[in-house]
């Protein structure tokens, strides 16, 4: 049951002996993936307590204020996950999101509106060719390429590494936002190995939330298909995976270091065959 942060902080102290359970700066790189929430959290408003004192999953109700003054309690977690799949920076304010939603305008004699049929269930795209799980193929679903960096990624690892570039899917067994093939940002068929170039985009909505329970998914669902996954957690991104990297840009160093994961994955034997 989360407990007001003034409570929450006194049985901190006594549970931990201390006057400053945790001291200034203990979170801070926990919470720095989420520059939205920084913005929105002020110490003045929880009994002087800054964020990067409190854990990014205490159980605790923090007092926030967005950018258009609303103020509200939520807990680190609900707040972590509230931008959901929508764009918007109003998206981590409850009301704000209340407002960017358009409500039925009812004229006359106030009615109660028919109940809307529950809509069934999306089907599968049948855009996937028919191949066992883990077969890497060129699909005409997959989106196109939008970020620079991961172009200078892919143009780096072009050089160094043998790969049909071409390819940007990999069927796997279970189904993903209604298809049965994921896209990773690069795909190394030879090695079955996926990489994903991740960063938390303009307004710290990208890779956050509920779009990171997105990634482990697709994640999960690779691995299972027999793949392994690299993630280059860039913007205070935290590691998710046992190979993630976190790089701060894309270079000769950072693409050195990926080769290297690489042989840790699948033996320096085998990778250092397709190395130009």
């Amino acid at each position: 049951m989360p407990e007001p942060v003034k409570q929450w902080w006194a049985r901190r102290q006594f549970s931990r002996g201390r006057a400053v359970p945790y001291d200034v700066g203990t979170y801070r790189s926990g919470w720095a993936a989420y520059p939205e929430l920084i913005r929105q959290y002020h110490p003045e408003l929880n009994h002087g307590i800054v964020l990067s004192q409190v854990p990014l999953a205490a159980d605790v109700l923090l007092c926030w204020e967005c950018t258009a003054g609303h103020r509200f309690a939520a807990t680190p977690t609900e707040q972590r996950e509230r931008p959901g799949q929508v764009r918007r920076r109003s998206a981590w304010c409850p009301e704000c999101s209340a407002l960017a939603r358009p409500q039925p305008v009812v004229l006359g004699e106030a009615r109660p509106l028919p109940r809307t049929p529950r809509r069934p269930a999306p089907a599968l795209c049948t855009k996937t060719p028919d191949v066992p799980a883990g077969t890497a193929f060129v699909s005409e679903c997959a989106p196109r390429p939008a970020s620079a960096a991961e172009g200078r990624l892919r143009s780096g690892l072009v050089a160094l590494i043998e790969f049909d570039a071409s390819v940007n899917a990999v069927k796997v067994s279970r189904p993903f936002f209604r298809h049965t093939e994921v896209w990773p940002d690069i795909v190394l068929p030879e090695l079955r190995i996926a990489l994903e170039y991740d960063t938390v985009g303009r307004h710290g909505l990208e890779h956050v939330g509920k779009r990171q329970d997105a990634d482990l998914r697709k994640d999960r669902a690779l691995r299972a298909a027999g793949w392994e996954v690299i993630r280059i957690r860039t913007g205070k991104l935290e590691p998710l995976g046992p190979h993630d990297l976190a790089l701060s840009s894309v270079g000769t160093k950072s693409i050195a270091r990926i080769i290297d994961e690489l042989r840790v994955i699948r033996g320096a034997l085998l990778v250092d065959a397709y190395l130009r």
